[in-house]
């Protein structure tokens, strides 16, 4: 059984340093900005503009559209976008034991059953970590972030909903759910690490 590990997040939550912890705690091969990296490679597409395109550029769509990714036009610049990236998800499963953060993961490979964690923070918590991890330079005020969080969120469910038969952030469709509000991600790995282990050895 390979060992794949999903990370679903809320904006600001902290899951891309719990998978990257995770990642690093179980010896496991680690997957995030790697897949836009590897993205902007084979389009030849800027990886901003990308980012843009795959968490924001779907929200368009109608809700029909939902029930079957395929019927979505193939003439359409995001779907195109979604169906390549989905395609280096999966060659990266097929040949790695590995921890992958966001991009619907956990839908695209559900046929390997991977262990599902989503993180999430209440919405203070997940201002102040925007704010301790901001760009030099930037400087949002609380308002203006909350606003960005709420944005992203809706851009990452509106991608998600269009290929997932459960919607984005449903409880019932993770193995794990984690609040990390008021949490050092860093103390929590080993619980983590242990739970995972468990689902994969069959305890």
């Amino acid at each position: 059984m390979k060992k794949i590990i999903t990370v679903s997040r809320e904006f600001g939550s902290g899951g891309r340093e719990l998978g990257k912890r995770l990642a690093d705690y179980l010896g496991l091969s680690y997957f995030d900005s790697e897949i836009a990296e590897e993205m902007s490679k084979q389009t030849n597409l800027d990886m901003d503009y990308l980012s843009g395109k795959l968490e924001r550029g779907v929200a368009h769509y109608p809700a029909t559209f939902a029930s079957s990714f395929s019927r979505i036009s193939s003439a359409s610049n995001s779907a195109m976008l979604i169906a390549k990236q989905h395609k280096i998800i999966k060659d990266i499963a097929k040949i790695n034991d590995c921890v992958i953060v966001g991009r619907g993961a956990d839908a695209v490979l559900s046929e390997y059953a991977p262990f599902k964690i989503f993180v999430y923070a209440d919405m203070p918590a997940k201002i102040e970590r925007c704010k301790n991890r901001a760009p030099e330079g930037e400087k949002l005020t609380d308002k203006e972030l909350e606003k960005k969080i709420k944005s992203i969120d809706k851009g990452r469910k509106s991608m998600y909903d269009i290929f997932s038969s459960h919607a984005w952030g449903e409880k019932s469709a993770y193995n794990l759910c984690i609040n990390t509000t008021g949490l050092d991600i860093e103390n929590i790995i080993p619980a983590v690490a242990g739970i995972v282990n468990a689902y994969f050895n069959g305890e």
